[in-house]
């Protein structure tokens, strides 16, 4: 018997939807572990962004920083008596299209959804899976653009379609579109 509770939360930039996961990780009265994705750079405008997640979390949730590896972080961290909140996908897939140190995606960026995928599929306790919508405006040039916006469309596709519970968030109100039959 699988006890999974996978809930896939996504929204636009600055919707809330981090808040809204963070919410739902402190009120499930588990431990919670926060597998970030996003990789440090030298913008300080985005890390400023980062510093500002951080200090929104509760200092004794654990904190595994995956911009990489998720499976591997959602393996590792996944139980029965704990919840662990991945924020979020965007920026994990930005790392496998777009790595800095390369000017092609990493080779291996496919095998690594899929990765990911199973390791939802067999993952224990809560998890809580945020990303973000982009997908609702206009097709947008360059090629490279075009394969991220579509992969992070059929990814969240993907994870929604796992989950047990999916929830849009708009101006800070969380929207049910997906809820376990009742």
């Amino acid at each position: 018997m699988n006890s999974r509770d996978l809930t896939f939360i996504v929204g636009g930039a600055r919707s809330g939807k981090s808040a809204h996961a963070e919410r739902l990780a402190a009120d499930s009265g588990l431990a919670v572990t926060y597998i970030a994705t996003a990789r440090v750079t030298g913008d300080a405008e985005f890390a400023d962004r980062i510093a500002h997640h951080r200090a929104r979390r509760p200092a004794h949730w654990g904190l595994v920083e995956a911009p990489l590896d998720l499976a591997g972080a959602l393996d590792a961290t996944a139980a029965p008596d704990r919840c662990v909140l991945i924020d979020c996908l965007t920026l994990w897939l930005a790392s496998l299209l777009c790595p800095p140190e390369a000017q092609a995606p990493l080779p291996d960026w496919r095998a690594r959804l899929d990765a990911f995928a199973a390791a939802c599929e067999r993952a224990q306790g809560t998890v809580l899976v945020v990303s973000n919508e982009i997908g609702m405006g206009v097709v947008p040039l360059g090629a490279a653009t075009r394969l991220y916006v579509d992969e992070l469309g059929r990814l969240n596709q993907r994870i929604a379609a796992l989950a047990d519970r999916a929830t849009l968030v708009a101006a800070g109100l969380p929207l049910v579109l997906k809820a376990p039959a009742s």
